[in-house]
């Protein structure tokens, strides 16, 4: 998922470039999710979620959502699909592909709460975290289902 619209907790509006300087400010931003890499549980356009700044972070678990910086420069928020040694491995939820190693030093920021029909919930929120846990193991079947569902609403 790239960035769109980035705004800081005094709610004004800021470009996705100002993102990285706010977070080492020590700001928790918000961000209009773009891009339909992590469907079904962020819709672009329409959600948006709360980014809290990564400095001092050196402990990452699967299945957290984290804003990262690729190699290419594009800011990424993506679901961490396993922590090794040698870096951490992210995967889209509309994807299929794992993305990694990646180094921690790459991290700038986690997902701590998104808005969804104008609502905002924790990333701890129980009916959040289990289906997105549910839907992380069910990575490799995704294409699958998504075919199925497909089919479904045909």
């Amino acid at each position: 998922m790239g960035l769109e619209n980035v705004s800081n907790s005094s709610a004004h509006e800021e470009k996705p470039a100002d993102v990285e300087e706010l977070l080492r400010e020590g700001n928790n931003v918000s961000i209009k999710v773009r891009g339909y890499s992590m469907y079904p549980f962020l819709i672009p356009g329409k959600d948006s979620v709360i980014v809290e700044p990564a400095a001092g972070m050196d402990a990452f678990k699967r299945g957290e959502v984290l804003l990262y910086r690729r190699a290419t420069g594009l800011l990424v928020l993506h679901r961490v699909w396993k922590v090794k040694n040698d870096g951490l491995y992210f995967v889209g939820d509309n994807q299929m592909e794992i993305e990694g190693p990646l180094d921690r030093k790459q991290v700038i920021g986690r997902m701590v709460s998104f808005e969804k029909n104008g609502r905002y919930h924790d990333v701890s929120w129980v009916p959040y975290y289990i289906s997105s846990r549910v839907w992380l193991f069910l990575r490799p079947l995704r294409g699958s289902i998504s075919r199925f569902i497909h089919k479904l609403k045909s």
